[in-house]
């Protein structure tokens, strides 16, 4: 907001991939909270000078550790994450005290990835775990069966010899993990699904948890 001047909900709203409603409520709390926000839903909201968020305070340790995670990201050779995650590191930068003592962009860890390539299927996929979509695709197995699948899909894998998606699949009644390779036609649906105890993503890291104890 300080950066746009006066802003839209709408605006807001298309940023952040959330509502215009979530924009009107979130904007209510800030305001509630004592920030010095001024405008109305339908007119549009404005920052006042004189406000500032703290600075952002990392130990080295923590910043090596953010450097890391960084650096993975941008060798997943997802476009769309390699740029956010440049983006993240500016922000992060510019906002840590003595900017010039603590440097993200010089920290020498980096994160190598060249025989895994991120496929084109990864930001669709990610979309429909954003935005709780069921997907739909074709499936070979490791003996060439094809099936058609509709999944609710929950977490990306990525892993040294390629790239899988764990989701509750619709067809089996069950947690399945998927390889991207063996994948055709995937389209998400636009069907959304409400997560519960059973078939959401907490339900499947708890089962992932009790295999890895009982091996």
């Amino acid at each position: 907001m300080r950066t746009r001047g006066v802003s839209r909900a709408s605006d807001l709203a298309e940023h952040f991939e959330v509502s215009v409603s979530t924009i009107y409520r979130d904007i209510a709390h800030l305001q509630a909270s004592g920030l010095p926000i001024e405008g109305e839903a339908g007119v549009g909201y404005l920052l006042r000078p004189g406000f500032d968020l703290p600075n952002v305070t990392f130990t080295h340790d923590q910043v090596d550790a953010l450097a890391v995670g960084l650096s993975f990201v941008e060798s997943t050779g997802d476009p769309v994450l390699a740029t956010a995650a440049r983006e993240t590191r500016a922000k992060l930068q510019a906002g840590m005290p003595r900017p010039e003592e603590r440097k993200l962009a010089d920290a020498p860890y980096f994160s190598l990835q060249g025989r895994n390539g991120a496929t084109p299927n990864l930001a669709l996929l990610r979309q429909a775990i954003r935005q709780r979509q069921i997907a739909r695709f074709d499936y070979r197995d490791g003996d060439g069966n094809r099936t058609e699948r509709r999944v609710r899909p929950l977490v990306v894998w990525n892993l040294t010899d390629g790239w899988m998606f764990s989701a509750w699949c619709e067809l089996r009644q069950d947690f399945r993990t998927f390889r991207f390779d063996r994948m055709e036609n995937l389209t998400n649906t636009g069907e959304r699904f409400d997560e519960d105890e059973e078939t959401g993503l907490r339900a499947f890291m708890e089962l992932e948890r009790c295999e890895v104890r009982d091996r």
